[in-house]
């Protein structure tokens, strides 16, 4: 693999990220959608939110291909303004395994406490049995929050999900 560079999204990517997406969702085991559920505007969607009040990195390969993305964003109503939710993280197949989702989370969470005082929680859920998945958040500052039960539909039956968290120790609150 050539080497690669992490960045802050353009709209210009949207294209290249669902071809991400439709790539590891191919697998079945990352993504809670399938590939038949990714389409440019699912794409468009939570890059136009990340882009708002969120915010979405991408792992891109010196030859200029997206290896990977990671984007989250705040929800409404406004008592979740401190949090940004949804977040999701893809690598390409054929670069899993090397450190790119180490990489690319590091950074979100760097960009989060240098740049971010508003935002003071990172939420993500993680298959249970994405056990690699769940150590490297924790290992990054991730706690678990719980545990849903058969909340995802396989085809082997059910699976459950694992709330996580981060804090960001630089958040700065009002009291208001």
């Amino acid at each position: 693999m050539n080497g690669y560079t992490i960045r802050k999204s353009q709209p210009t990517d949207v294209g290249d990220i669902y071809s991400l997406y439709k790539n590891v969702a191919a697998d079945n085991n990352g993504l809670a959608r399938n590939d038949t559920e990714i389409d440019v505007a699912y794409v468009q969607g939570f890059t136009k939110k990340s882009q708002e009040s969120g915010l979405q990195l991408v792992a891109v390969q010196d030859d200029g291909r997206i290896i990977g993305e990671m984007h989250g964003y705040s929800l409404l109503p406004a008592v979740f303004i401190h949090i940004l939710s949804e977040v999701t993280i893809a690598i390409d197949s054929t670069c899993q395994g090397q450190g790119i989702g180490r990489a690319i989370l590091s950074a979100f969470l760097q960009e989060v406490v240098q740049n971010r005082p508003d935002i003071y929680r990172v939420e993500l859920i993680a298959r249970a049995s994405n056990v690699r998945a769940i150590r490297l958040y924790e290992q990054l500052g991730f706690h678990k929050e719980g545990r849903f039960e058969h909340r995802i539909k396989t085809t082997n039956g059910f699976e459950a999900d694992i709330p996580m968290a981060w804090f960001n120790p630089q958040a700065i609150f009002s009291k208001e």
